[in-house]
């Protein structure tokens, strides 16, 4: 499948992401090929990622390929916190939060942490247990998760103040979404690997 991006905006991608080999960029289980737009889901062997998903990819990585790379802040921000944030913090939570304390809350926190490895996250001394994602050059993603005990599992996501720099915040919610997506995806995979 090919993602929708004019080849400017192909060129300018690969400008701004660490490219691994051959023009091919590694992020959230996809590679993706930035000189010729083609796309494959590595979570599901190689196999082309459904149209919708491309679709989702190439809104993100068109709006994304407007950005200059810039040092991240250093400060930590809830999604309410970016700029318009409160107007879409419910739908956000709906989409993005939700499934993930569904998926992983009332599990071991090994389960997250190797879902997490699998689309390149490393592990962060938060709450019960955080990994940090890079779904983005420039834009790490940090799940922190507090699992179900007494209370139920809740889930925050932080991101660099410096995010709203490099995409809309509705952009940043998609995002999310689509970066919890993965995680499930990635989850999935390891149980048909065990």
């Amino acid at each position: 499948m090919k993602l929708n991006l004019k080849p400017e905006e192909l060129k300018k991608l690969s400008s701004l992401i660490k490219l691994e080999e051959d023009s091919l960029c590694y992020t959230l289980g996809y590679a993706i090929n930035l000189e010729t737009g083609e796309l494959l889901d590595l979570l599901t062997e190689n196999k082309i990622p459904e149209a919708l998903e491309t679709q989702i990819i190439s809104i993100i990585l068109s709006h994304f390929a407007k950005a200059e790379i810039m040092p991240k802040s250093g400060k930590l921000i809830k999604y309410g916190d970016l700029p318009g944030g409160h107007a879409y913090e419910r739908a956000y939570m709906q989409r993005a939060i939700e499934p993930i304390t569904e998926a992983f809350g009332d599990r071991p926190s090994t389960e997250l942490i190797e879902a997490a490895k699998l689309l390149n996250g490393v592990v962060l001394d938060f709450g019960d247990v955080a990994v940090e994602i890079p779904a983005l050059q420039g834009i790490p993603l940090l799940y922190v998760l507090w699992l179900k005990e007494e209370f139920p599992a809740s889930l925050t996501v932080l991101y660099d103040e410096s995010a709203s720099r490099y995409l809309p915040t509705e952009d940043l919610a998609v995002l999310t979404e689509l970066t919890s997506s993965r995680l499930i995806k990635a989850k999935a995979k390891l149980i048909r690997n065990k």
